[in-house]
């Protein structure tokens, strides 16, 4: 148990997709690779991280996929909705509903299908946002030349990217700050946590994330996957 008062940190994996975009036969999140599901891989990063108290797996109700989790670190909640938001709803009113975590406790939501997230961006994460009031995310700077097509697929114009970054997982922020956040927004219009929490008129802070940490989308992004899950199995 910990003190009174000392913020947790509980991370929510919202895991009850299915993947149709993969196309695979079966969610993505349980794609075997190097011998592991996705997921497994996933949950491996926040188990290996000593400042993670508590993982969540909130999974489609109809889920037959999941193999029983062993870890006493780990409870699965089969209460996924139809789309990310709802699950994330979901499964944070769960964790707060039976004390699993507490309205003050940091709540870190990452996707299922980014399971090459090094520790080293969780750590930075942890680190840089501990302090912040509002909370934050992983994201990076964009890189690459953003072009917007017309409907020919021809390009109407080039983007000016100097502030523009994408979005990746895990974002954090206390468990009762997001619920209020889910609570008052449109979820058809929420496509991550930072947006619920932005339409609450706050600004969560933008930590640099790692090009590693990328979510598998479609089946080619296996192959990365597995070359990166590679190299750590051989420098751990």
């Amino acid at each position: 148990g910990r003190g009174r008062g000392v913020s947790g940190h509980i991370a929510l994996i919202p895991a009850a997709g299915v993947g149709a975009r993969f196309g695979a036969g079966k969610p993505k999140q349980y794609v075997e690779i190097n011998g592991q599901t996705v997921l497994q891989h996933t949950l491996a990063v926040f188990l290996a991280h000593a400042q993670i108290d508590h993982i969540a797996v909130v999974l489609s109700p109809e889920d037959d996929f999941f193999q029983t989790a062993s870890n006493h670190k780990i409870s699965v909640l089969k209460c996924g909705g139809e789309t990310r938001a709802e699950t994330v709803r979901n499964g944070l009113a769960a964790l707060l509903q039976q004390g699993l975590a507490a309205p003050h406790d940091n709540i870190l939501v990452h996707d299922a299908a980014r399971c090459c997230l090094p520790a080293t961006a969780l750590q930075r994460l942890l680190d840089t946002v501990a302090t912040h009031p509002v909370g934050g995310l992983l994201a990076m700077p964009l890189a690459d030349t953003l072009k917007r097509a017309n409907e020919q697929h021809s390009v109407a114009a080039t983007l000016n990217r100097s502030h523009l970054w994408q979005a990746q997982t895990p974002q954090m922020f206390r468990g009762g700050l997001l619920q209020q956040a889910l609570a008052e927004a449109d979820l058809s219009q929420i496509t991550d946590e930072s947006s619920a929490i932005e339409a609450l008129g706050l600004q969560p802070l933008l930590v640099e994330g790692d090009s590693r940490n990328f979510k598998l989308t479609r089946a080619q992004d296996a192959v990365l996957a597995e070359c990166l899950l590679g190299q750590a199995q051989e420098s751990a």
